[in-house]
């Protein structure tokens, strides 16, 4: 295995990339450290609705990533990059080959190709503007970010308030930023691209439904009591629904038909930002929910893991 090489399997929310990859560990002939690329797992407490892997499977295969931050602090793309390079060399200083696991698309970007510098904005400005585009549906956002930057315009509400913010205050487009800031790359990303297609909308009620019977909403009441409700955890998708159950806003059958919309609805964005950003020779697409997956999945994993004579994969 080249020491440039990075397995990573990435897919939308819900289509088993963990269930793959704890798979893999146990078919690979060298241990694996799984390095978790989600930004809603890196919360501590907020276990039920990020569908952490549990105890049993964190026990087996050692995981990074996961519950690495209180709930009230902010943890940028950036700072998960260097966090995930520093993993890497400690995985592979350990003897063992590093998977990069999950579907943040941004997290992905920031390790592979780095992150742009954010321009200098006026204050009042933005503050201004903060006040008016805070205040449009979310669908009226999405179709100003088409005009405005619309290689971003499939993200979801807080990059589009970004897009947005940054193109009326700047002239200039986040895409183009993204662009001119790419650096010479420290890794080359194999990627394993985990989507069930049709079959994942059944999939993903099924865990939604898992959620709530493993407590999910004990959980949320328990959460309300000690972490304030503007902590950036409370952002990750669903919980601010179950929070309206817990206050009897709403009832769980609004809520469960809420949050599967909202989760569809993240998915269908993962995929749009994976069709558009991966680079297309180095994806091996795996339907988890096809006879011969185990195959594919082990196909592909031999020819990132294997090397040549010369030390490159064969």
């Amino acid at each position: 295995m080249d020491d440039a090489d990075i397995p990573v399997i990435c897919g939308p929310t819900g289509a088993g990339k963990s269930a793959v990859a704890l798979w893999l560990a146990g078919e690979s002939d060298r241990p694996l450290w799984i390095i978790s690329a989600d930004s809603r797992q890196i919360y501590r407490a907020f276990d039920v609705g990020t569908a952490k892997p549990s105890g049993d499977e964190r026990a087996r295969v050692p995981h990074r990533g996961i519950d690495i931050v209180d709930p009230t602090e902010r943890y940028s793309a950036a700072r998960w990059a260097a966090d995930a390079a520093r993993w890497i060399q400690q995985a592979r200083n350990a003897g063992a080959i590093p998977v990069v696991v999950g579907g943040t698309g941004l997290y992905l970007r920031a390790l592979f190709e780095g992150l742009y510098q954010e321009p200098e904005l006026d204050r009042d400005r933005r503050e201004r503007l903060a006040d008016w585009l805070n205040a449009l549906p979310t669908d009226e956002l999405r179709r100003w970010v088409e005009r405005l930057d619309p290689r971003r315009a499939h993200l979801g509400r807080v990059q589009l308030l970004r897009a947005a913010e940054i193109a009326l205050l700047t002239g200039r487009r986040v895409s183009d930023l993204h662009e001119q800031a790419a650096a010479s790359p420290r890794w080359r990303p194999r990627y394993l691209l985990v989507d069930p297609g049709p079959a994942l909308a059944g999939r993903l009620a099924a865990r939604l439904d898992a959620m709530i019977d493993a407590g999910w909403l004990d959980e949320v009441r328990e959460l309300a009591r000690r972490v304030p409700i503007t902590a950036p955890a409370w952002q990750s998708t669903g919980y601010g629904t179950m929070q309206r159950v817990s206050s009897g806003e709403l009832e769980m059958s609004e809520a469960r038909l809420e949050i599967a919309i909202r989760t569809r609805q993240y998915a269908k964005r993962q995929r749009t930002w994976y069709r558009h950003q991966l680079p297309a020779d180095a994806v091996a697409p795996l339907d988890p929910t096809a006879a011969d997956w185990q195959t594919r999945a082990r196909d592909w994993w031999r020819g990132v893991t294997d090397t040549g004579a010369n030390g490159r994969p064969r």
